[in-house]
């Protein structure tokens, strides 16, 4: 990384936050600490942030309500730690516009690899992958979609859509009227190195539907083909 990453850790277990400090900033990140969710949003309203990691059970603000609020202005990439396994856990996070989740008790490296897998698919063009990185801008008349700003134009209308949703949205655009399974979204999306499951692509084409079709008179971008995947069709 050719500049420093600021991350900030937010959990109430101060053990927690010590010990993934102490990881992050040995990979060179510089790294603050928030031990509930309201002090959390002080710090992302104090300072510029690369990268939040951030408990779902924290006193004052929880998880869901912090990724909520952030989400209102900011696509910074989110990890959140849960405690449960409950799947609806998991995907409410992911609705909410979280890019990654990690189950408590969870290893420390496993979570820098984490940091450094969602920084290079949404991060800075220092760290992001070649999913976008050094292509042109795409333009079907009613939807435009731009890498080198991320900005997404629907009918002349920006579409603010968090990191993984714009990846998404590009890759698929890309190869308008071609089918994409699951997987292969994953694979080209989140990479070899995510932990998650194929159903993280269903949570994020559904968000971004959602995001799309608030244009008035938007077309229907995003086909699902039932037994297979998604594709992206221009209007004709």
């Amino acid at each position: 990384m050719s500049r420093q990453f600021r991350i900030l850790v937010a959990d109430d277990e101060q053990k927690i936050r010590e010990v993934t400090r102490m990881y992050l900033e040995k990979e060179g990140f510089a790294v603050g600490e928030a031990a509930d969710g309201q002090e959390a949003l002080d710090c992302l309203a104090a300072g510029k942030w690369d990268l939040l990691v951030l408990d779902l059970m924290m006193p004052k603000r929880n998880g869901w309500e912090v990724c909520r609020e952030v989400r209102k202005t900011s696509d910074m990439p989110v990890i959140m730690l849960t405690a449960r396994e409950a799947e609806i856990d998991r995907v409410l996070g992911l609705e909410l516009g979280a890019d990654d989740y990690v189950v408590k008790p969870f290893s420390p490296r496993e979570l820098v690899a984490r940091v450094k897998a969602v920084l290079r698919r949404t991060g800075s063009s220092e760290v992001r992958g070649d999913t976008t990185d050094g292509t042109s801008a795409l333009d079907y008349g009613d939807i435009t979609i731009d890498p080198s700003s991320r900005l997404v134009l629907v009918s002349g209308q920006p579409v603010s859509l968090t990191p993984k949703e714009f990846e998404m949205l590009y890759y698929l655009a890309k190869y308008p009227g071609r089918v994409f399974s699951r997987e292969k979204l994953l694979e080209a999306v989140w990479g070899y190195d995510y932990f998650g499951d194929a159903r993280t692509v269903d949570t994020h084409i559904n968000r971004l539907r959602d995001k799309l079709a608030k244009i008035p008179e938007s077309p229907s971008f995003i086909t699902t083909v039932w037994g297979i995947g998604y594709k992206f069709e221009v209007a004709k």
